[in-house]
């Protein structure tokens, strides 16, 4: 089984050379090649600044551009929000995996070797309990939350949740007074 490049599709062959089946790769006109060399490093960034994981924010990078390739109606001219919605909601969901994995640890590690110094110090760090505080809180307020500490503008954030600019503000003031409050109630002691 092999395939070749015909034009901006890919066949499929077989032995004798008689096509299986076409996949359609991008949308006509799209330049799917120059939107990945322009928006790769920055959804690395955004999914790393909550992930903490470097080559889990490259997996997830290279997933939200295969989501990408696959999601015609993402490939045009709100290609750059849809890829930072997409990729700040694979960074939450990632972030929420990892704490529900560490929580079901804890509760059956009791024939465990003790953590090591270095787990102790990543549990104390304030990062920690940002991240914590975030995967709490509402879908909308940890994109919110996540996309304007990453440096994108309110259009840019509308862009990518597909709100109206002038309540980006609005729903940004009200993201962080949840977020103070979930963080003042987690961290009383």
């Amino acid at each position: 089984m092999s395939h070749f490049e015909t034009g901006r599709r890919y066949s499929y062959m077989d032995a004798e050379s008689t096509p299986l089946r076409e996949v359609r790769i991008a949308a006509p006109g799209f330049d799917f090649e120059c939107v990945f060399r322009e928006e790769y490093a920055c959804i690395v960034r955004v999914i790393s600044r909550v992930v903490q994981d470097h080559a889990r924010a490259q997996e997830l990078a290279a997933e939200v551009f295969w989501r990408l390739s696959r999601t015609p109606k993402a490939q045009g001219s709100r290609t750059s929000g849809w890829l930072y919605r997409t990729a700040t909601r694979m960074a939450l969901d990632e972030l929420r995996k990892s704490l529900r994995r560490v929580k079901y640890e804890r509760l059956f590690s009791f024939g465990r070797p003790p953590r090591t110094p270095e787990e102790l110090y990543l549990e104390n760090e304030e990062k920690w309990r940002v991240r914590l505080v975030l995967a709490r809180l509402k879908k909308k307020d940890s994109e919110l939350l996540v996309l304007r500490s990453n440096g994108l503008s309110y259009e840019e954030i509308a862009q990518a949740l597909d709100l109206n600019v002038s309540s980006i503000g609005t729903l940004l003031r009200r993201a962080e007074e949840s977020f103070r409050k979930e963080y003042v109630r987690r961290n009383k002691t």
